[in-house]
């Protein structure tokens, strides 16, 4: 339209605003003072807010904070299949592959952060730390380890909620207000950067408000970030970014590189916002207006005669959608939704987006100098990158499948292509689920179980027994012997899925 300076912001679907800021400045020097020096006027300058020590702030919420190991497979690509080169799968198939074609071949751990948001379980993180996960762990900074079930996840904001059972009360974060925090204001930012556990770095909120990190443009539009200079590294994702008063204000979701310490966190408002959806259905729906928007700059406000500049200006109307079933017309000024004011784009996206589709809001309008309300009944936002299901839990196995490993006896050829010796007896590993506990302990084909629970054992007959007697969620001790490349003993503790 040829009306106002600024380009409007075309959105798939909601409608958003993005903004950006070219920074100039020169270098001047500070002419000579050869005049009498006058008297300076008496300033009062705001007291400033005592601000607790970073010490006492990191002590109350380390315990809360937890690191985030995600494991998942991928499938065996074709280069992977054709003659065993190891001399070992003659006997025993692929090195901890699967048992044939198309099965899961390698197993993908991803590491990253998050925190505790009430005493009974409930983990808040990144939805890039566990997008694809077959099995999420979280640990505590007192080394507890619990395998937590994924709830619920929004890609949209990069979020996702984790549940983990514990048979005591957890220690937790609060969850603060990111529309009260100020730029300038002291923060801290808690996670595992490069798993280096329990890792504080301090800094100052250096923007609020930033969107378009993302190259989906409807995630990009319902982004609220904060800007701080805290440092953000890899494996920061999902740990707290905490204010002052040891409330969280923002989760850690990104960095720019080669940039020093520009880093970014999903304000928490946005997340709390979303959060009864994911505990109720484990996914987010947002409601979606059908608009393109954009601010009312100084030449919109003296055109359209407006009394000022709050509000967003409507510069095109979807047919069909929401705001066109309501009465909304390009040229309006939307002032106001549910008697809430409206004074800038990122307040009415908050707003629309965080109500479920079907709902009714209430739009204030200014058009032609008249106040008008509107009732829109809001339709579904649809987003590129839907949020995934919970992983269904799978059926218990009996026997050694519930461990990921597939045994066979210790015949004389075996014992002969190990190198064990007369006096060495158990059962042999022929193969390990890469997804499995056994897996993530280092089992490996080739090694040798001599026994279990520490009962001796010396054939399948023996072990079985000794599996089928340890119950889901409980430990099985194994001990252990590799010949290749160098003969090594020790124990492996699984607890069984």
């Amino acid at each position: 339209m040829g009306l106002g300076k600024g380009p409007a912001v075309a959105v798939v679907a909601l409608g958003t605003f993005a903004a950006g800021l070219i920074l100039s400045g020169a270098l001047r020097v500070t002419p000579r003072l050869e005049a009498v020096k006058a008297a300076s006027p008496a300033r009062t300058v705001p007291k400033a807010a005592a601000i607790p020590s970073f010490a006492d702030i990191a002590a109350a919420a380390l315990p809360a904070v937890v690191s985030i190991r995600s494991t998942g497979v991928a499938a065996e690509t074709d280069s992977q299949q054709g003659a065993p080169s190891d001399p070992f799968e003659f006997f025993f198939g692929p090195r901890g592959r699967g048992n044939g074609p198309g099965e899961p071949r390698q197993r993908q751990v991803s590491a990253g952060s998050g925190f505790i948001v009430s005493d009974t379980g409930w983990v808040l993180t990144n939805n890039h730390v566990i997008a694809g996960a077959t099995k999420v762990q979280v640990t505590m900074t007192s080394r507890e380890v619990f395998t937590a079930k994924l709830v619920g996840s929004d890609p949209a904001i990069d979020i996702a909620l984790l549940k983990i059972d514990a048979n005591h009360k957890l220690p937790f974060l609060v969850l603060g207000d990111s529309d009260r925090i100020r730029v300038g204001d002291p923060v801290m930012a808690i996670g595992n950067p490069l798993q280096f556990a329990g890792t504080v770095t301090v800094g100052v909120l250096s923007a609020k408000g930033r969107t378009g990190i993302s190259d989906n443009l409807t995630s990009a539009s319902l982004q609220d970030l904060l800007q701080t200079d805290a440092a953000i590294n890899f494996g920061n994702s999902g740990g707290p970014l905490i204010s002052a008063k040891t409330e969280v204000i923002g989760i850690n979701t990104a960095m720019i590189q080669p940039a020093q310490n520009i880093g970014f966190a999903v304000a928490i408002n946005s997340v709390k916002a979303v959060l009864p959806q994911l505990e109720k259905s484990g996914r987010v729906e947002r409601g979606m207006l059908g608009v393109r928007i954009g601010p009312v700059d100084q030449d919109i406000q003296n055109a359209f005669k407006l009394p000022s500049m709050a509000g967003v200006f409507v510069e095109s109307v979807e047919p069909g959608r929401a705001a066109d079933r309501a009465g909304v017309k390009p040229g309006d000024t939307i002032v106001s939704i549910d008697n809430v004011p409206v004074n800038e784009p990122r307040d009415l996206i908050n707003r629309v987006s965080a109500t479920p589709p079907g709902q009714r809001v209430q739009l204030g309008i200014l058009r032609n100098g008249q106040r008008i309300n509107l009732t829109a009944t809001l339709s579904r936002l649809e987003t590129a990158a839907e949020p995934r299901a919970a992983p269904a839990a799978g059926r218990e196995t009996p026997g050694h499948q519930r461990l990921g490993i597939a045994v066979s006896e210790l015949t004389p050829d075996i014992r002969q292509q190990l190198g064990a010796g007369p006096d060495v007896h158990g059962v042999v590993v022929a193969n390990v689920r890469e997804d499995s506990p056994a897996a993530e302990q280092g089992l490996a084909p080739g090694d040798v179980i001599t026994s279990a629970n520490g009962v001796n054992i010396s054939s399948i007959q023996e072990f079985r027994p000794q599996v089928d007697r340890t119950g889901k969620g409980e430990y099985i001790r194994l001990y252990v012997r590799r010949f290749v490349p160098q003969e090594v003993s020790r124990f492996v503790i699984i607890k069984t899925d």
